[in-house]
């Protein structure tokens, strides 16, 4: 059962994403819509990491295309290795709750870790609660280790591009 918001301002940032998903087949830059012969589109994203993670976002909510758990982490973490901060927050949190991929805590804390290291200043406090709302539920070691793999993420990453 979904959780109702208590007061329209509360809900005013779910509305909006879902307004910004829903606003055209192709809302998002790189995303083409394609029809598979039974009337239905089918929503592919070329590459681009904001339209990966946007994508995502669609069919983990089921925004004009079937909802699947699956197909949404595949999408965010192809965004997420390209360093797209929205999907790198969303690949955390399918791992936290375990939606399309099995439960993980260590890698849900490296994701939001990532996410909150390279967000703007403005969200990096959101995203620093998501990682320590999951560090709550870890013990040092694993915190430990999703730091260690955060780390090992970011060195690989700056060696391939120098």
């Amino acid at each position: 059962m979904k959780r109702a918001f208590k007061t329209f301002t509360d809900a005013l940032p779910a509305l909006a994403v879902a307004l910004a998903c829903l606003a055209s087949a192709s809302g998002f830059a790189g995303e083409n819509a394609q029809d598979r012969g039974d009337g239905r589109p089918v929503v592919t994203a070329r590459g681009n990491a904001r339209a990966l993670g946007r994508l995502g976002f669609r069919y983990e909510n089921g925004f004009g295309v079937p909802q699947n758990y699956a197909a949404a982490t595949d999408l965010y973490r192809r965004a997420a290795e390209q360093g797209d901060v929205f999907a790198q927050s969303r690949l955390g949190l399918s791992y936290d709750k375990g939606h399309g991929v099995p439960q993980d805590f260590i890698l849900a804390y490296k994701w939001l870790d990532l996410a909150a290291a390279k967000a703007s200043p403005r969200e990096r406090d959101f995203y620093l609660r998501l990682r320590n709302a999951v560090a709550s539920k870890m013990s040092t070691e694993q915190i430990v280790e999703g730091q260690k793999l955060a780390l090992t993420w970011v060195a690989v990453r700056t060696a391939d591009h120098d």
